[in-house]
This record gives structure tokens, sequence and C-alpha cells, in this order.
């Protein structure tokens, strides 16, 4: 017999950088959605925060800041997309498929 766990812990969650925040909402400020990103963003930081406060755990202000990254990153491609006249109407809201996804 052995006195290990039976089970290994899975990998830590990538954990953005300290200034990851702060460095996100100024890419957000310098965007031409800002008038409905930043807003957006505060809320769902301060929403993350309170729940850090309560749980003791990070890992909301993680999922904001990836899924906030996410969508910066993809814009272009979304942009693109857009503007070559797609029909996006079968498409599923993301934010919708996350809260599945955490049930």
């Amino acid at each position: 017999m052995s006195a290990q766990p039976d089970h290994t812990p899975g990998p830590a969650a990538y954990a953005p950088a300290p200034g990851a925040p702060a460095e996100l909402l100024a890419q957000l400020r310098a965007d031409r959605r800002a008038e409905r990103w930043v807003p957006a963003f505060e809320e769902e930081w301060a929403q993350a925060l309170e729940e850090s406060r309560r749980t003791f755990s990070l890992n909301t202000l993680y999922e904001v800041v990836h899924a906030w990254q996410a969508r910066l990153a993809s814009a272009p491609a979304v942009d693109a997309f857009a503007a070559a006249g797609h029909d996006e109407s079968g498409f599923m809201d993301m934010a919708e498929i996350r809260g599945r996804r955490r049930r």
C-alpha cells in the first residue's frame, strides 16, 4: 500500500499575468467597440471580483480575462465574416454555450 493519493490533480488553469486585466482594459478602450465593450467588461470584472471574494477562488477572474482576450483576438475574424455578408442566424450565443458547460 502507498500513502499516495490514487489520483493526481489536473494541471492548473492558465493564470493570466498580474497586469493582464489592466492591459485588457486598455485594449478594449482602444477598440472601435469600446462604447459597448468597456462597460460590459467592467461589469463582468466587478461580478467576478465579488465571486472571488465570496469563494476565495481566482477561477472566475481568470475566466473573465480569458473570455475577453478571446473576444478581442477573434474580433477581426468576426468583422471579416460579417463584412462578407454571411448569414449568422444559425449560430448560438457563446455565453449560452459556456453557461451550459458549467451546469
